[in-house]
């Protein structure tokens, strides 16, 4: 079999790798339109918890890491002074460049042709069996097929930029800090001894206040944003202990979540970015596409003809991507919002809100006990019993705990049903704002997704200054005590199993109302 492979980025190479370490006879070809030696960007993050598959498949990642990585077990949250360490977060990071060098030369081992500063078209791969576009997220040969393939794509309001710095982050911290043009955050980690990845977040608001939006982001890739680079510099200046950043194509641009109908048309299938991609604070593109090379490997292996082989490479392979954009989707929405979280939250409840973003607090604590167990102390301190126990008191309405039958609060609240989809949250908040004049003892949120019930709720008691309840009876005792602990609500609301679970049953619509 011929096969041609568009994109030398680590997923890639992996394919390449993999393949022909198991049919020598295949004819493997990895075209990349740069030098060997470029690479944009500082550094790659894997959690240990997904690289079981990777390593199984070939000890190369494993080897590189143990050689040239940085392996860590705690996150750290900073914030107004304050730092908060969860463990039980076993990672470990390699300079990118450094982790090209390897599977590079792993790659040309076992018999792959590697053709650097070669970029090739469609029409250029016509004799191949096979061709694999694991071309990036702009990838050309996706776009040429889209009409098939049905590729969707979301952007983030959130605005983000990778540098470099010569300060050592002991593990995976994340930076908060308020300016006078807003508030920015940084993932930070370390890569080298002497090198950290520094990832900085904000969103648009401050971003525009700051003047940061004056780079010409549509130059050709190189030049750095040197203005952001020097505000960055001196507003963590503390933080890095005075420590420069480091440039390397570095330039704001705003996440795109990317979603793929099809995978596969006639003979040319897409791989790692150029099929999907998740937000960066959840999971590593890098990983991603990795675990899809180790899928397509083993599909050709197992499958005589390739449009079988596909197929069944897209099975295996989705269900695990979409696993990790659904989580993403929470983690890259608390991004756009964080802002918030950072003026109205305790730093002890900032913590535990952001460690729980994609996760529940029970889930956190089989990683880290210690570290629930002190948020927990911290709610008692401020209420005395624990969370769903503690009594609830607002504008007349007396509940005895927090996990109440909306019957209870039937007449005493603002009723506002979810949305599907966050693009149509704007109307709910209109809704909302305009409902919370009336005085209500509470907000009460039904209906829609997980993710609009806890936006429309932390709107509510964190801008509108109005208790919420979130509404919902598939919440186990523990995601009730996570949304409490975290201050996402300030009540969990139960229909009783009504046979139409419809909550606004009976509702007097003098008060407050509903939408």
């Amino acid at each position: 079999m011929r096969i041609a492979i568009v994109g030398g980025g680590p997923g890639g190479l992996f394919l390449a790798t993999l393949v022909k370490a198991s049919d020598p006879d295949a004819e493997v070809t990895v075209f990349e339109r740069n030098r060997a030696d470029d690479t944009f960007g500082f550094g790659v993050v894997f959690s240990d918890a997904t690289l079981a598959g990777i390593h199984a498949a070939d000890p190369v990642v494993r080897d590189a890491l143990t050689e040239y990585g940085v392996h860590w077990d705690a996150i750290e949250v900073r914030l107004k002074g304050e730092r908060f360490r969860c463990g039980g977060m076993g990672m470990a990071a390699i300079a990118r460049k450094t982790l090209l060098a390897v599977l590079q030369e792993r790659a040309e081992a076992v018999g792959a042709t590697l053709r650097f500063q070669t970029e090739v078209e469609l029409e250029d791969l016509t004799g191949f069996d096979l061709v694999v576009a694991a071309d990036g997220a702009n990838s050309r040969i996706r776009e040429r097929l889209a009409a098939v393939l049905e590729p969707m794509v979301e952007t983030a309001a959130a605005k983000f930029i990778w540098f470099g710095t010569t300060y050592h982050f002991d593990g995976l911290t994340f930076v908060h800090e308020r300016s006078a043009d807003g508030v920015f955050a940084v993932h930070g980690y370390p890569i080298a001894p002497d090198v950290s990845t520094f990832i900085v977040e904000t969103d648009r608001e401050s971003w525009l206040r700051a003047g940061l939006d004056e780079f010409d982001v549509s130059q050709p890739p190189g030049p750095s944003d040197l203005k952001t680079k020097q505000y960055l510099e001196k507003l963590f200046a503390e933080q890095i202990e005075g420590h420069p950043l480091l440039v390397n194509n570095s330039r704001w641009g705003s996440f795109r979540t990317r979603r793929t109908g099809r995978w596969s048309h006639g003979n040319v299938v897409l791989l790692g970015d150029a099929a999907h991609t998740a937000h960066f604070s959840v999971g590593s593109g890098t990983k991603m596409a990795m675990e899809d090379a180790v899928a397509l490997a083993a599909a050709l292996a197992a499958h005589d003809e390739v449009p079988a082989a596909l197929a069944a490479y897209e099975e295996s392979a989705r269900l695990s991507v979409e696993k990790i954009q659904g989580s993403a989707r929470p983690s890259l929405s608390w991004w756009e919002h964080f802002g918030r979280y950072h003026d109205t939250l305790e730093p002890w409840q900032f913590a535990f809100h952001f460690l729980t973003r994609s996760i529940s607090g029970g889930k956190l604590a089989r990683r880290d006990p210690a570290f629930v167990a002190a948020t927990r102390t911290e709610w008692h301190a401020a209420h005395g019993p624990a969370p769903l126990e503690t009594p609830f008191r607002s504008g007349g309405l007396s509940l005895p705990g927090r996990v109440v039958d909306v019957d209870d609060v039937r007449d005493r609240g603002l009723w506002l049903a979810a949305p599907d989809s966050e693009y149509e949250l704007p109307s709910a908040l209109a809704s909302l704002h305009s409902g919370a004049l009336t005085g209500p003892a509470v907000v009460a949120v039904y209906g829609g997704s997980r993710l609009t019930r806890t936006l429309l709720a932390e709107e509510a008691r964190l801008v509108a200054g109005v208790p919420a309840m979130v509404v919902d009876d598939e919440l186990t005792p523990d995601d009730a005590e996570t949304l409490l602990l975290s201050g996402r609500a300030d009540l969990v609301g139960r229909t009783s199993g009504s046979p139409d679970r419809n909550p606004l049953a009976g509702v007097s619509r003098s008060v407050g109302g509903s939408v």
